[in-house]
């Protein structure tokens, strides 16, 4: 466990799971996966859950990575199958708040000791038709979350609207975002990738947990490329 917090008398517990896959050349890359900020998501936390098992099968995927894998960061959400914690907050809006929210606290504590090379969240969103995702403004993270798109979208549709949840977008892309989402601490230098994709939360469950486990893969073979070539610059 990440943490443990107690709310009306009963304890409730961040799930966290370490998979190291084989040695590279190069240092460990350090991956944080979080899924289930949003209780009523549950698609995330499938796939993050069946990532783990197809990696158990077949451990090269994952070579030079040290993946942190977090697939239920609200469980009293997920729980009642709510967006908001117990306690009525959307946590995916109190970081780097001085939020007393626990699973906030827990969750910002993991994100300073760990210290990630990446940071990936999954969504769902239920006023979407198709996937798309968040580049913060970043050529990285946009050089990660395209070949993250086209794998997805050979499960379900891409959202090619203009303006997606009230930002504008670009074939899926947006480069703004919601004040207080999961994020790595403001002071950590150099910043990680930090990507959140989004599934159509109306979509057939099984259907979005393939796509974004298709997205999870691209973005761990696109990075590793990345640094295979940063080595020789």
């Amino acid at each position: 466990m990440a943490g443990i917090f107690s709310h009306q008398g009963r304890r409730y517990g961040i799930p966290r799971f370490l998979f190291a896959g084989p040695a590279a050349e190069h240092d460990p890359i350090r991956i944080g996966l979080f899924a289930g900020l949003h209780g009523d998501e549950p698609a995330g936390c499938a796939a993050a859950v069946r990532l783990l098992c197809e990696l158990a099968q077949n451990p090269t995927r994952a070579r030079g990575y040290d993946l942190v894998v977090y697939p239920v960061c609200n469980p009293t959400g997920f729980e009642d199958n709510t967006r908001h914690n117990r306690a009525g907050f959307d946590l995916n809006r109190e970081f780097w708040k001085d939020s007393t929210q626990p699973e906030v606290v827990i969750l910002e504590k993991e994100l300073r000791a760990h210290r990630f090379d990446g940071l990936i969240t999954l969504h769902a969103d239920d006023t979407s038709d198709g996937l798309y995702g968040y580049a913060h403004g970043r050529v990285l993270n946009e050089a990660l979350l395209q070949p993250a798109l086209r794998a997805s979208e050979k499960v379900l549709s891409r959202n090619r609207a203009e303006m997606i949840d009230g930002f504008a977008a670009n074939e899926g892309v947006i480069h703004h975002c919601f004040k207080g989402v999961l994020a790595a601490p403001p002071e950590q230098r150099p910043q990680p990738f930090d990507l959140i994709f989004e599934t159509p939360a109306l979509a057939p469950c099984d259907l979005q947990v393939r796509a974004a486990v298709a997205a999870l893969g691209a973005i761990l073979d696109e990075y590793r490329g990345f640094i295979a070539h940063a080595q020789y610059l």
